[in-house]
């Protein structure tokens, strides 16, 4: 792996993890539904303008325009509308550990549901992965975290893997950045729709919500997906993958420094443990398994 390709991959896992705590700052002053919904619909337009100017175009096929609504629909309204309505209650920190758990799902439902090989490797980490998990929210049950904010989180983790699965072997076409745009608003309007039914519409207008909005939309949003495919287009996706093992990390101490959440020795330990166990997990597809 090359030293630019390391550094685009620190970028990603870096500019990801960090926008658990950006959301934790929206939501503590502005209706966490409506905020998102209107994060992907500005996010829609930069990323639909940028592909129209790289020569991209909006004429998919019908497996592309299945991937646009089930990514939307999964990834934005769901995974990302679930933990942005957890983290009213939960800390930034926990949300980050329990969607960092995404790719040991992905794999441990390829493996027990799609009979995807699994060296011994990659199921050790999956073992590991699950025990991290479980430390972490034991010791946060003990400490009174929210248990439906918890729940949320992982249901939305569940649901971002489902679509992953799904949409394995899909191409693009050329269409990439496209159809990530489109996507972008499918969750817009699906959100929209929700907000309208269960939120009221007031805020508490500031700096800091001005500020951590902007950085949700254009980095996380827009920037992080750009870095992400580049990344994918340079080293594979499988190589790629590797680098969302720094994702717990990199989520607690963001949360830490920047909000001042507390970190026990159990999170620790379950981040380390967590951590590895995605590496091996990853590491060990890109080993061929003998029939």
């Amino acid at each position: 792996m090359d030293i630019r390709a390391l550094l685009m991959g620190l970028a990603f896992a870096l500019m990801w993890s960090s926008a658990f705590t950006s959301a934790r700052i929206i939501v503590q002053d502005a209706p966490p539904i409506a905020a998102l919904s209107l994060r992907f619909f500005v996010s829609g337009v930069v990323g639909v303008l940028i592909a129209k100017a790289l020569g991209q175009n909006w004429h998919l096929t019908r497996a592309q325009w299945i991937t646009v609504f089930v990514f939307g629909l999964c990834q934005n309204a769901l995974y990302l509308g679930l933990n942005f309505y957890a983290m009213q209650t939960i800390e930034a920190s926990l949300a980050s550990i329990i969607a960092s758990a995404m790719p040991l799902m992905v794999a441990g439902a390829g493996w027990l549901f799609l009979k995807e090989r699994l060296p011994l490797q990659g199921v050790i980490g999956l073992v590991m992965g699950i025990v991290g998990v479980f430390l972490i929210m034991g010791a946060r049950f003990s400490g009174n975290a929210d248990l439906l904010g918890m729940g949320l989180c992982i249901i939305g983790a569940l649901a971002l893997s489902v679509a992953t699965l799904a949409m394995r072997g899909v191409s693009s076409s050329g269409n990439l950045l496209m159809i990530v745009g489109l996507q972008m608003f499918v969750g817009a309007f699906v959100l929209a729709i929700v907000s309208a039914f269960t939120e009221t519409l007031t805020y508490s207008p500031s700096t800091k919500l001005t500020v951590a909005f902007l950085y949700t939309t254009l980095v996380p949003g827009v920037l992080a997906t750009f870095v992400w495919f580049s990344l994918v287009e340079r080293i594979g996706a499988v190589r790629a993958s590797t680098f969302h093992f720094l994702n717990p990390f990199f989520g607690v101490a963001i949360a830490a420094l920047l909000l001042g959440e507390a970190i026990g020795a159990m999170d620790i330990v379950g981040v380390v443990i967590i951590t590895v166990g995605i590496l091996l997990v990853q590491l060990s597809k890109q080993k061929p398994t003998k029939n």
